[in-house]
C-alpha cells in the first residue's frame, strides 16, 4: 500500500494504474466493494454510510474509478480503457486486500461492471447488487422529460464554481423532486470532490466516451451470484421499469424499491438499504 491522501484514502497500483481506495471495518469480515456510477468518485459512497455498513460486520471498500478523484486520469475525451478494464480494476482492488470473492455493489451505468464480473469472473463474485441500474434492453422507458429540462449544459472545467453548480443541479434533477434531497449536503460533497480531483475536465466527460465491450461469456441470464436489485421509485434516469426488467433478467434476483428515492440512496433511506445489504451479503454464499 502506498501514500495516504488527505481525504483518508490511499493510492495503490492495480494493473498499471493508480487507484485511490479507502476501507472501513475489519478485514476478517465479508468484503463489500462499492462501485460508484459514471463520473462519480468514491466520495459519493458517503463515509457515514460506509461506516454503518461496516458496523454491521462487513469489510467495506470504496475507491475512485479512473478519471475520478485521485485515481489515474486520461486526456479529456480520450479515455484509454473500456468497461472490461474497469471491471479488472474492481477485481484488482479486491485482490489488493487479499479478497478472493467479494460482494459487489454497482451503481447506475457501472452496473455494467457487475454484469461483466458476474458473467466472466463468477469465481470472484460472492453476490451482486445493482443499484439504480438497467439491462439497457429494448422497450424500456427513456429518461424523464423533467431530467432533460433541468440539467445544465457542460460547465467550463476551468471554473470550479461553475462545475460545482452544474453537478449540484444535475444531482437535484436526478433526485426527481425527492423529499429527501438535501442540497446543502450535496453541495458540500461536490465542493470537496471537485477540489480533490486530479483532472475535473476528464471526470466530466471520459466515462461517457468509453466503449461498452460487455461480457464475453453471456449476459444477465448467465449470472449465478445471488443478486439484489435496488431502485428508487422516482428514478428519472432509469425509471422503475428498468429495475423490474433487471430483476426479471437475472435468475433468482430480488428487487428492493426505495420509495421516495430518485437515482441514489438518500440519507433517510440508509437504514433500510443497509439492512437489506447486510442480509444479502450474509456469509460467502
Amino acid at each position: 500500500m502506498a501514500e495516504h491522501e488527505s481525504d483518508g484514502g490511499e493510492l495503490i497500483e492495480v494493473g498499471g494504474v493508480e487507484l485511490c481506495v479507502e476501507t472501513f471495518g475489519s478485514r476478517e469480515d465479508p468484503a463489500v466493494l462499492l462501485v460508484a456510477g459514471a463520473a462519480a468518485s468514491m466520495l459519493w459512497w458517503e463515509a457515514e454510510l460506509c461506516e454503518r455498513i461496516a458496523a454491521r460486520g462487513r469489510f467495506v471498500i470504496r475507491y475512485d474509478h479512473r478519471d475520478t478523484g485521485r485515481s489515474t486520469c486520461y486526456p479529456p475525451g480520450r479515455p484509454g480503457y473500456a468497461f472490461t478494464d474497469l471491471t479488472e480494476d474492481a477485481l484488482g482492488v479486491l485482490s489488493a486486500f487479499g479478497v478472493e470473492r467479494g460482494h459487489l455493489v454497482c451503481q447506475s451505468m457501472f452496473g455494467g461492471i457487475g454484469l461483466i464480473a458476474g458473467v466472466d469472473h463468477p469465481d470472484r463474485v460472492a453476490s451482486l447488487v445493482f443499484l439504480s441500474s438497467s439491462t439497457g434492453g429494448p422497450g424500456l422507458p427513456p429518461p424523464s422529460d423533467e431530467l432533460a429540462a433541468r440539467t445544465h449544459a457542460d460547465p467550463d472545467p476551468a471554473d470550479p464554481v461553475a462545475v460545482v453548480d452544474s453537478v449540484v443541479a444535475s444531482a437535484k434533477a436526478y433526485s426527481r423532486g425527492s423529499p429527501h434531497f438535501d442540497e446543502t449536503a450535496v453541495r458540500a460533497l461536490v465542493e470537496r470532490d471537485v477540489a480533490r480531483a486530479r483532472d475535473i475536465a476528464s471526470t466530466l466527460v471520459n466515462h461517457y466516451a468509453i466503449d461498452f465491450d460487455g461480457p464475453a461469456r453471456g449476459g444477465f441470464g448467465d449470472i449465478t451470484a445471488p443478486t439484489l436489485v435496488v431502485h428508487g421509485d422516482l428514478d428519472p434516469v432509469f425509471p422503475l421499469p428498468h429495475g423490474e426488467a433487471l430483476r426479471d433478467a437475472v435468475p433468482g434476483a430480488e428487487l428492493l424499491v426505495l420509495h421516495g428515492a430518485g437515482h441514489d440512496v438518500p440519507r433517510p433511506l440508509w437504514d433500510g438499504f443497509v439492512t437489506a445489504l447486510v442480509r444479502h451479503t450474509a456469509g460467502d454464499r
